[in-house]
């Protein structure tokens, strides 16, 4: 048998482009390396913030983002994901960058969702900041006719404290939950036909499981993306 060389590390099916933050990732977190069963390889871009990248948009990040993806790829990882679900914003640049798969928002499984549900269905999509969320990222992971419903974390006082702001960087969890729950309980009154759940924040993926007990509907997130992805590539 043949073993093919070439890398410097083997077997990891995924790695990260990562934002500079320094707030908690709990379990569940895409940089919360033991939320996973298989090998995680991160990079991350130093100056790349939350309020950068979300609410400036900012252009100048890119090239730093394509080092990455390029690094990430030369030490063997198999498929590379983001850190933040507003790097959609990035998705065709990174993935013109390197030969393996790119998959830089949880954005991506809005089209299959909406598919699983019926035609009057809604998909619940809630985001870091939605007045932030641009058609510009919606073209970029495909979506187009699906029917979203779509709500934003930016006016819960932590969240936008600690995450969006960087003002904090420690959190209280069950508040986190409590502001979490009272978006997507809003949501639902305004949308009652909504089927099923997209987290775009990678943040909000700790609670995942969580919400889909209370509300009883399927939860979709980085991390359940990530875990398709390297089951995939790593056949």
């Amino acid at each position: 048998m043949i073993l093919r060389g070439g890398y410097n590390y083997y077997n990891i099916p995924i790695g990260v482009i990562s934002l500079e933050t320094y707030f908690p990732k709990p379990v569940g977190h895409i940089k919360h390396p033991a939320s996973f069963d298989f090998p995680i390889m991160y990079r991350t871009v130093k100056g790349a913030t939350v309020d950068r990248l979300i609410r400036e948009k900012d252009r100048d990040l890119l090239e730093p983002f394509l080092e990455a993806a390029r690094e990430l790829e030369q030490e063997g990882v198999k498929a590379i994901t983001g850190s933040c679900g507003f790097l959609a914003l990035f998705q065709k640049e990174i993935a013109d960058a390197v030969k393996v798969p790119v998959f830089m928002s949880s954005l991506m499984q809005i089209p299959l969702v909406s598919r699983t549900l019926s035609s009057y269905q809604k998909v619940g999509v809630v985001v870091a900041d939605s007045f932030s969320l641009t058609q510009e990222h919606l073209d970029a992971v495909g979506i187009t006719d699906e029917r979203i419903a779509v709500a934003g974390m930016q006016d819960q006082p932590q969240f936008s404290r600690v995450i969006l702001k960087g003002q904090e960087d420690d959190l209280d969890l069950e508040v986190f939950e409590q502001e979490l729950v009272t978006v997507i309980e809003n949501m639902l009154m305004e949308n009652p036909h909504v089927g099923a759940l997209v987290l775009e924040c990678t943040d909000l993926s700790y609670f995942a499981p969580i919400l889909s007990r209370r509300f009883e509907i399927p939860v979709f997130d980085l991390s359940s993306l990530t875990r398709m992805i390297s089951s995939v590539v790593s056949r």
